[in-house]
């Protein structure tokens, strides 16, 4: 019998379709062929891919946020005539509000691969519609927190980011009342073992070699700050309910344990595989089920040594303020998400260096007052995002108030 004897066609409206995460989740769809419909993609810029990506699939929508209809159109067109599916001619949107409307169709599984706050309007429209989202962008919940987690229902959050998939597979060993702690783990990025002083003149170009993974600026980035791990950390907080002392960050190297679960008995459940996103998007995607064959095992006849390391906070402050951050609450975690954006940015630009990144995010959360904006609505949370980034750009410009909000 095959894998999809017996199931359930589950629709799939894909966000942020043509970055890593969103390429990955249609190889996965297109190896288990009849237990996944493709009704929405929604991509950026790269119209040319996501073009093609709409002829591949046939999704009844297809959606992007700049460009024009005109020209996804035409490109559309062109692909599904040389595809023999001229007939193919799905509803189009193209603007601002792109995303939302892929999000809100009604599809059973949303994935939001989207980057970056931008994310938040359509985490919410996937929620309000009452599909399972199968969430890659942290950021969206991290700003969102409170106001997030209150618009999902019982099991309707599913973590895509492989340090929580990991954490969700090993809660299944035990009661969640029976949890000591989180361990979330980190490659310690391009730049570990280097002191503070060390890492004062990286490049862009460093920063962007990640040992393992092959991701998207900003992400790869926040790899080599480290404040991809602080996200992190507070991202476990609202996801599993699990108080900030309780969650720790331990270097892993290899990356092979993606992390763990050590339960009030003494025994830890680790979740470990390759260093690839494949098993978390496919399970983000099936989830409780999982999908067969979707990566390598770990080869037990071979010898490997897999080291763990201390988390040195002088060198790599982010998750220190991240979890400082957490705790505070409210508006804060969007004033640190938001900071990062326009600090990495600047890093990129030769505006600032390497240090200046956390060092910017420190100074604009240290300004910023959280009693004078609202976390329980969209509206407050998004002024807020746009005060920090306001902020940090007068911060990196030398013309930063050196007061409170």
């Amino acid at each position: 019998m095959g894998d999809n004897a017996g199931v359930n066609v589950r629709t799939v409206s894909l966000l942020g379709s043509t970055g890593s995460i969103g390429t990955q989740a249609l190889q996965v769809i297109a190896a288990h062929p009849g237990r996944f419909e493709v009704v929405a993609l929604s991509a950026g810029g790269n119209l040319d891919l996501l073009a093609r990506q709409a002829v591949a699939t046939r999704a009844p929508l297809v959606a992007a946020a700049a460009g024009s209809v005109t020209d996804l159109r035409e490109a559309i067109g062109a692909y599904a005539a040389a595809a023999g599916h001229a007939a193919y001619t799905p509803d189009i949107v193209v603007g601002d509000e792109a995303a939302v409307t892929a999000a809100g169709v009604g599809a059973d599984v949303v994935l939001n691969g989207i980057t970056g706050a931008i994310g938040l309007r359509p985490t919410l429209a996937a929620l309000a519609s009452g599909a399972t989202l199968a969430l890659a962008n942290k950021e969206s919940l991290i700003i969102g927190g409170d106001l997030v987690t209150a618009a999902a229902g019982p099991g309707q959050l599913v973590p895509v980011d492989s340090e929580h998939s990991a954490i969700a597979q090993s809660l299944r060993g035990g009661r969640r009342a029976e949890v000591r702690r989180l361990v979330v783990t980190a490659s310690g990025g391009p730049f570990r073992g280097r002191s503070r002083a060390q890492l004062r003149d990286v490049t862009p170009a460093q920063a962007l070699a990640h040992p393992n993974y092959a991701m998207g600026t900003v992400i790869t980035t926040n790899s080599a700050t480290l404040v991809n791990k602080g996200l992190e950390v507070i991202e476990a907080h609202l996801l599993f309910d699990v108080p900030f002392a309780a969650i720790d960050v331990v270097v892993h190297p290899q990356q092979w344990i993606h992390s763990m679960v050590e339960f009030h008995d003494g025994s830890t459940i680790a979740q470990m595989g390759p260093p690839r996103m494949l098993v978390p998007i496919a399970l983000g995607l099936s989830w409780p089920e999982r999908l067969p064959d979707i990566d390598v095992p770990c080869d037990w006849s071979i010898a490997q040594s897999w080291d763990f390391h201390p988390l040195d906070d002088e060198a790599f402050p982010a998750v220190r303020l991240a979890r400082q951050v957490g705790e505070a609450g409210g508006t804060y975690p969007a004033v640190y998400n938001a900071a990062n954006e326009v600090a990495v940015a600047a890093f990129h630009e030769g505006r600032i260096g390497f240090l200046a990144i956390v060092d910017t995010v420190a100074r604009v959360v240290e300004a910023h007052d959280g009693s004078r904006h609202d976390a329980s609505s969209v509206e407050g949370v998004l002024r807020a995002d746009a005060w920090a980034r306001a902020h940090a750009a007068a911060v990196i410009a030398g013309a930063g108030p050196a007061g409170k909000e």
